[in-house]
This record gives C-alpha cells, structure tokens and sequence, in this order.
C-alpha cells in the first residue's frame, strides 16, 4: 500500500467469490456500521439489471448480476479500509496490480451508468455563446436553460430573424 493519503472517495472494483456477491456486501455493511467507519465508505453496489423472460406466454422479470463475482466500493482507500474489504469472508482481493487498487476512471464510471457524474460548465444561463460545432456551428446565441442530468443545453440563436432555441451538448459550445 503507498502512504500517500488521499481522501477523495472513489470507486474500486472487489474481486468476490462467484454467488457471494450480495453476502460480501451485507457483511461489509455490517463491518462498516459497527466500526463507525461510515465516513470511509459512501456506497457498496452489486449492479444488477432486469432481465424479461417469456416462458409459456408468461412474462416475468429477473434481476441478473452485470459482473458476476464483482462488487463495486465507493470509498477512501486506507490502511484500515483496504484491510477491512481485503479480509472480508467472499473477497478475493481488489482488482488493480499487486496491493494497490486501482479506482475506476470517470469514464468507466459514466459507461456503467451508476453514477451520474455532474459536469462542470464554464457558462451560466443569460451567458452570450459561440456554437463549435453541429449544424449550427459558428452561430452565437444566449444560453436559457442547462440541463445537468442530460449534459444538454438550450441556447437561443438568431435564424430567419427570430430568435429560435436550440438544443446542444455541453461539448459544442464556449463562451464568447
């Protein structure tokens, strides 16, 4: 384990034994209340997606495991963290090279889709901005709404003499 101390949560993948996955969570629930160490560990998933399946006209929906044998950590990576995950009964090691783990990067994040991440805009709403690309490229207009949870944003552009607004993507605007 490196001494540096770094206190950002982030997310680590934990190898588990195959079918302890929901067991592994619930005793390091435990673990983590009992030790009052709940300002170390902020979420413990086991992504699960819902499977329908259609047997003899009945439909009916399953919950199935993402990654079977992993579970995925959001927490500060310590000593005494790395400790308590590493020996909990089900666990067979964090996933990274030798002792170290190795949290997902945002992008693996946001491709998995369990955390929405908040992105940061250098422009508010009333903000005067220049289109970078897309069929509108090169048009300026006034940005009326931004909308985190989609990463979209609605300018308002000049076209045909009337003002029209216009749905983007953070990525194809700057501030003028």
């Amino acid at each position: 384990m490196s001494q540096e101390k770094d206190l950002t949560p982030r997310w680590y993948v934990v190898h588990t034994y195959s079918g302890y996955e929901n067991k592994v969570k619930t005793d390091l629930e435990k673990t983590i209340k009992n030790r009052e160490l709940e300002d170390y560990f902020f979420d413990i998933i086991v992504p699960m997606e819902e499977q329908i399946e259609i047997k003899e006209g009945q439909r009916k929906t399953n919950l199935k495991k993402v990654f079977p044998g992993y579970v995925l950590i959001k927490m500060i990576v310590t000593e005494k963290t790395w400790y308590i995950v590493r020996n909990t009964r089900g666990v067979t090691g964090f996933v990274g090279s030798g002792t170290d783990p190795i949290p997902l990067t945002d992008e693996e994040i946001r491709k998995m889709g369990f955390e929405q991440l908040a992105v940061k805009v250098d422009y508010n709403v009333n903000d005067s901005v220049k289109i970078i690309n897309g069929p509108f490229t090169d048009y300026t207009g006034t940005v009326v709404e931004i909308n985190q949870e989609k990463h979209k944003v609605k300018v308002l552009i000049s076209m045909f003499g009337r003002e029209t607004p216009v749905e983007l993507e953070f990525s194809q605007i700057v501030l003028n």
